[in-house]
């Protein structure tokens, strides 16, 4: 299979080939480059034992890397049809460890991709990688076995994601995505990396869910709402944007949304009423 898929043209050549331009509407932004496909892939955790899915191949050339980098199987999931004469001859060239699924990724049920459980890995369009992610951490808690994502942001939505209280990156995907799993940067990606070349730098971020964690969470969508409230106006003193007794959660009302750790949020969010969100 590994033969069949180097033998496949460049994916410069084939977009040629087939007149594929990057869509501005889809926040598509291509990469070519081989070496740093093939490092995005090898981060996948146990790769070879896993089923992998990819949001927004495009000419496919992350879902080359992951079918080279050993995938058990890759399920692709893309919303612009005019890929799919490229798509199809990648699919021809994995001897059935690749499946298309034309589709917005925000509509598409992964509930009955794996019951063993998958991996995501994915440049993800600009344009969606927040909405996606935030998506996925609420299935995750909803009993979604998604084993780890492994994902390319713009750096500056890597940094929100990992941030710890005090950073000025800190706020609500902070807090979402720690609650529900251990976040890292796995390296800086310059912009020079992608057709078309965005005017910002990206990074590839590593999630991966913590049981520990998820169970201590009831409700993450009261949460979610809590963060948006505090966070959305972050240079003002909690106790002026919400009015609570702050005093039964060790807070004097007078800190500001990015002094609160996520285990707190959690536990505010956990004994306030959500009408007040």
């Amino acid at each position: 299979m590994m033969n069949k898929i180097t033998s496949l043209p460049p994916v410069s050549d084939m977009m040629r080939e087939f007149g594929l331009e990057p869509k501005k509407q889809f926040g598509q932004n291509f990469l070519f480059d081989l070496n740093l496909t093939g490092k995005i892939a090898r981060c996948v955790p146990d790769i070879k034992k896993m089923v992998v899915v990819e949001i927004g191949p495009g000419p496919g050339g992350l879902t080359r890397a992951l079918l080279m980098a050993g995938a058990k199987q890759v399920i692709a999931i893309e919303k612009d049809k005019t890929t799919e004469p490229i798509l199809s001859k990648i699919v021809d060239a994995s001897n059935g460890t690749l499946n298309v699924i034309f589709d917005d990724a925000l509509n598409t049920d992964l509930s009955d991709l794996n019951p063993e459980g998958f991996a995501i890995c994915s440049n993800l369009p600009y344009n969606v990688g927040t909405e996606l992610l935030v998506h996925w951490l609420h299935q995750i808690v909803m009993g979604q076995n998604i084993k780890s994502l492994t994902l390319m942001f713009q750096k500056e939505v890597a940094q929100r994601i990992v941030a710890t209280p005090g950073d000025k990156q800190y706020g609500r995907l902070s807090v979402l995505s720690n609650l529900i799993a251990d976040t890292k940067i796995l390296f800086d990606v310059p912009n020079t990396a992608f057709v078309p070349r965005p005017k910002v730098q990206s990074a590839v971020v590593q999630i991966i869910p913590n049981k520990n964690k998820i169970k201590k969470i009831h409700n993450l969508t009261v949460v979610e709402k809590l963060t948006a409230k505090l966070f959305g106006q972050r240079r003002k003193m909690i106790r002026g944007i919400l009015k609570i007794d702050w005093t039964q959660f060790g807070l004097t009302g007078m800190e500001r949304a990015e002094n609160i750790f996520p285990e707190l949020f959690l536990k505010i969010s956990g004994n306030i009423d959500s009408n007040l969100l």
